[in-house]
């Protein structure tokens, strides 16, 4: 099995996104084995189609550059990377994230796109499950980077970087790697 721990950072302004429509900018991933070792990373920005200019607030947030987006290929190139550095229709796989908002991201910008999205079902909400089993249920439940500090971790690279979130939530998945419930 391969455990797909992954970030996404999209478009973001203030308000309501023009046109309604937020984007993916950057994927990060890293690939976790069954005995909870990193084995690979994938770190891509991606150029947006719909309201290609970055916000102000979407650079100071993510500290992603219009630069980057404007150098990255467009969506269906880096997903088809993504994919495949995954082994999407080769390999047991499933993708885990910090909440839902990566797998609908992913799953919008597939159909904004007109491309499959079967593949982003196998899916763990970690942010979920994680809070089970601590027993935060009904509790004010932190984020992230506090996450990874109470679980005794050092955050490491920049929080809100899709792949730096990728790399610290996969230090928190590891060390629950029986922990987590996968549902077919």
């Amino acid at each position: 099995m391969r455990y797909i721990i992954y970030d996404i950072e999209a478009t973001c302004w203030r308000g309501k996104p023009p046109k309604g429509i937020n984007e993916v900018i950057e994927i990060g991933a890293v690939m976790i084995n069954d005995y909870g070792e990193l084995i690979s990373e994938f770190n891509k920005f991606v150029r947006p189609d719909v309201n290609p200019i970055l916000s102000g607030f979407c650079k100071s947030l993510t500290k992603i550059s219009q630069e980057n987006v404007d150098m990255a290929d467009k969506y269906p190139k880096v997903v088809d990377q993504f994919k495949s550095w995954i082994g999407v229709g080769e390999c047991d796989y499933v993708l885990c994230a910090w909440g839902d908002f990566d797998k609908r991201i992913l799953r919008d910008n597939c159909k904004l796109h007109k491309m499959d999205f079967d593949w982003v079902d196998y899916f763990i909400n970690v942010k979920s499950q994680y809070n089970t089993i601590k027993g935060n249920i009904g509790q004010d439940k932190s984020g992230l980077k506090a996450t990874v500090k109470k679980e005794g971790f050092e955050f490491e690279g920049v929080h809100h970087r899709a792949i730096s979130d990728a790399i610290n939530l996969g230090k928190v998945f590891s060390k629950y790697l029986d922990e987590w419930v996968i549902v077919w």
